[in-house]
């Protein structure tokens, strides 16, 4: 058998290696994260045969979860911005919060749609707008993506119903309603705190925004508020609505009642996406007709290397859960006594080694449940607390093999080291600060 220890070098070097290559030696981020998914499969002692297996099916997952999603909001984006519409929202939104306030709108934003979608489809969803706001404030990028990124990040991993913390909910026995009002609760810090590292530390970042696709635009000429806002928050409505049934009926329930079906078929993200696609082509004037074919174009055009980034990041998720760099490293953990933080713990080790926000709660529940009482976490309150460690812990820490790091990193322009030092540090900084609120709870309601 590997030893843990040895599993732990093969994370931190293959994170270094990616780290290296793509910020020093500037070598393109898919082949620096295949190289290192295949470096360590072989080094761990993966038969052959099973490493190409592993990475075949790392990146077909990701292309199957998020490919779709990235091709339909990159065309979305790409048709919001020649239109003028991202142009025409940022005005608005301007109009109302100045322009000093830019970060603290995005953020507000980000927290409110955070709650129906989950962060990468959000994140895509709003990149055009984030991109017109940073043409249009001396706020950089690396400033808005990453408060953006941190506001659906914070609700996607404390919040039911989202995936992760759902299905915690569903394995640790816990009560749905009573977790999803304290996770509301707890996401407002962990916003707060994104927002401010970013500002911060994004500020300190010598980035330069640099959008192929944005066109100025005259003010005059461009389309009102209200309509250029339709094509973002119908796909966010229709995804909340489907949520909003998942959580309140049966499969069985929906099947048998058209109009749930219907509404459950359209709030898929996929169609929902599409929809806003097709519906944002109300927004092309005249002149613009004939530009639409290649604004489709260049759609898929620009979601190709993003995809292709993407799944390699799959690859390399996948690489690390076949060597079983997660549960090695949850059983070293498995024998120390650490009460409230043992969840935290977990699902953190679980997150850093493969990636998966979902996959860490999931199975950190898995293993964390059967020692509630042990570790004292046995009453209400106190399960719901370890449910909401668990989910505080899975924030920790988005990076190279998160799919979501790449999405950030690609529709924001930003390069992997950027991404590192503003977006990764402030899911650690978020994840470890939430914890220690969980913690003082406990100690006063536990």
């Amino acid at each position: 058998m590997t030893s843990p220890f040895y599993l732990l070098f093969l994370l931190i070097a293959s994170i270094a290696f990616i780290v290296w290559s793509t910020a020093y030696k500037k070598m393109n981020a898919f082949f620096a994260l295949l190289l290192a998914a295949f470096g360590v499969g072989l080094l761990s002692g993966l038969p052959i045969g099973e490493l190409v297996e592993m990475l075949k099916k790392g990146f077909g997952s990701t292309m199957e979860k998020i490919g779709l999603l990235i091709i339909l909001g990159t065309t979305l984006g790409i048709i919001l911005e020649k239109t003028g519409a991202t142009s025409s929202m940022a005005n608005s939104i301007l109009r109302r919060m100045t322009e000093k306030n830019a970060p603290a709108a995005i953020a507000l934003t980000g927290f409110i749609m955070g709650f129906p979608i989950f962060c990468d489809s959000g994140f895509i969803i709003l990149s055009g707008l984030n991109h017109s706001l940073v043409k249009k404030t001396h706020f950089k990028m690396p400033v808005m993506a990453a408060v953006l990124a941190t506001s659906l990040y914070a609700v996607h991993c404390l919040v039911p119903p989202h995936p992760g913390i759902t299905a915690a909910v569903g394995t640790a026995g816990g009560e749905l309603g009573r977790v999803m009002l304290w996770g509301m609760l707890l996401a407002i810090p962990a916003v707060l705190i994104g927002y401010l590292w970013s500002v911060w530390r994004g500020n300190k970042m010598d980035h330069s925004e640099q959008d192929p696709n944005h066109v100025e635009h005259d003010n005059n000429d461009l389309p009102s508020p209200l309509l250029s806002f339709v094509p973002v928050v119908l796909p966010i409505v229709l995804i909340g609505l489907n949520a909003m049934l998942q959580l309140n009926y049966t499969t069985s329930e929906m099947s048998a009642n058209t109009l749930l079906k219907i509404i459950s078929f359209v709030g898929d993200p996929v169609m929902a996406l599409g929809i806003a696609v097709v519906v944002s082509t109300v927004l092309i004037k005249v002149k613009h007709k004939e530009d639409f074919k290649h604004w489709l174009t260049d759609g898929v055009d620009k979601a190709g290397m993003i995809l292709a980034i993407c799944a390699a990041g799959g690859m390399f998720g996948a690489m690390l859960k076949a060597t079983g760099i997660g549960s090695n490293l949850g059983e070293m953990l498995s024998g120390l006594s650490l009460g409230i933080f043992f969840p935290f713990l977990i699902a953190a080790t679980l997150k850093t080694a493969q990636g998966s926000t979902t996959v860490a709660v999931i199975t950190a529940a898995s293993l964390v449940t059967p020692l509630f009482t042990s570790l004292g976490l046995d009453s209400p309150m106190g399960i719901t607390l370890a449910i909401l460690s668990m989910g505080a812990g899975s924030m920790v820490i988005s990076h190279a093999n998160d799919s979501y790091f790449w999405v950030i990193s690609r529709f924001s322009n930003m390069d992997t080291s950027t991404t590192l030092k503003v977006y990764s540090m402030a899911t650690l900084i978020m994840g470890i600060s939430v914890q220690l609120i969980i913690w003082l709870l406990f100690l006063v309601l536990g």
